[in-house]
């Protein structure tokens, strides 16, 4: 397995508040790496460094390959793949449309869109107006976007959040496809995943840190 990130004594400050304060974490590839922990505790400010949205203030951080103290974090978004809370999608323009306007925006191949759909069951959505979709269809459009992109890595906030069994069931089975490709995943989750077939990695975050569980 190769090591896609490396963190060490991360830490993050935002004005005076230290959001990271200290995150010593492998990740290597492929798999799939757990965030746990309350509130407050990191988990998203570590996906968001991660991802390089935000800055490295002390210590060493590598994620595939970029530098986050010194190199370009421009060139470590565009390898990968981030699922936030935000919807990063024109509400006015129908869900072909704006996979389609982000495919050609990064060069990636028009003819995947309909699988990524198809795997996401959004195939009879294609048409529909973006902000017509319930919050749900709207995640599994940003998880067809994923698709689409093939990303390096994919980082995902609280992606379980408010799914029912079915809605689980899917994500689970979707995450599987992908650690099956050779990608790695690192996700947030108020509890640890149910679905033994992952053999996700669970980390538990504290304090801007983390607690235990292994490195």
């Amino acid at each position: 397995m190769n090591d896609v990130a490396t963190l060490h004594d991360a830490v993050v400050v935002v004005g005076s508040f230290p959001l990271l304060s200290g995150v010593n974490l492998t990740i290597s590839t492929p798999g799939v790496t757990v965030l746990t922990g309350g509130n407050g505790a990191g988990k998203t400010s570590l996906l968001r460094l991660l991802a390089g949205l935000v800055p490295l203030s002390s210590g060493s951080a590598q994620v595939l390959g970029v530098d986050l103290l010194s190199g370009d974090r421009r060139l470590l978004r565009r390898r990968v793949g981030w699922l936030g809370h935000e919807g990063s999608f024109y509400d006015e323009l129908t869900v072909m449309d704006n996979l389609q306007f982000a495919a050609r925006a990064l060069g990636r191949p028009l003819d995947e869109i309909a699988p990524a759909l198809e795997r996401v069951a959004l195939s009879s959505r294609s048409h529909t107006v973006t902000k017509s979709l319930s919050a749900g269809q709207r995640r599994r459009l940003a998880l067809a976007w994923l698709l689409v992109r093939r990303p390096s890595l994919w980082i995902l906030d609280e992606p379980y959040a408010s799914l029912d069994d079915e809605g689980r069931t899917f994500l689970d089975a979707l995450l599987g496809d992908v650690v099956a490709t050779g990608t790695s995943i690192v996700l947030s989750a108020h509890d640890p995943l149910r679905e033994p077939a992952l053999r996700p990695r669970t980390l538990h975050m504290a304090g801007g840190r983390i607690v235990d569980g292994p490195h």
